[in-house]
């Protein structure tokens, strides 16, 4: 496709919108990695897992797409110490979903167990559904969870939620929509 006047000047904003986000986050770093890092640390207790939460609080930054103005921050570390949070609490529930994994692994006779490159395909599957489900609403990722694990009629799971067979046909449209969402996605 042609480039044209109007196309140029989109792409040149993009491109200064982009280098001005990183200028920020370049200033942000070298004046508080040293920092994040060492309260990282000391939350974690692993100099490898804070250097990597670290270093991906910046990614994350650089990762946004609308202008944050970080330059005008007036508390530049609590702003990185919540992402940095979301980060860790992340980190940790992939710990405990890898845990739970291996214990399964493990329980499986051994001519069951899956290859080791289909292990770590079905982790990172787990991974993203775990994701998916952290950003529905307790009610709704309950219902869906006891109509997709337990196999339970709506009904069913109405009585256990103390709401109607209406409202879980609600909270099942939002899973559905959600997971149609998330496929559309990739």
């Amino acid at each position: 496709m042609p480039s044209t006047p109007a196309n140029f000047r989109a792409r040149v904003f993009v491109s200064a919108a982009e280098s001005a986000i990183q200028e920020q986050v370049h200033a942000l770093y070298s004046h508080h990695h040293g920092w994040l890092y060492g309260w990282l640390r000391r939350k974690l207790g692993d100099a490898h897992q804070a250097a990597d939460l670290a270093h991906d609080t910046f990614v994350r930054l650089l990762s946004r797409r609308e202008a944050l103005a970080l330059d005008e921050l007036r508390e530049p570390r609590a702003y990185l110490t919540t992402v940095a949070k979301g980060l860790v609490s992340n980190h940790w529930r992939r710990q405990q979903l890898e845990e739970a994994w291996v214990a399964t692994l493990a329980a499986l006779p051994e001519p069951l167990a899956p290859a080791p490159e289909v292990r770590a395909i079905l982790l990172e599957t787990l991974v993203e559904i775990d994701r998916l489900l952290d950003t529905l609403k307790p009610k709704v990722r309950e219902a869906f969870l006891l109509s997709q694990l337990d196999g339970l009629t709506y009904k069913q799971i109405g009585e256990r939620l103390g709401v109607g067979e209406r409202m879980v046909k609600k909270y099942m449209a939002q899973a559905m929509l959600c997971c149609l969402q998330a496929d559309d996605g990739r």
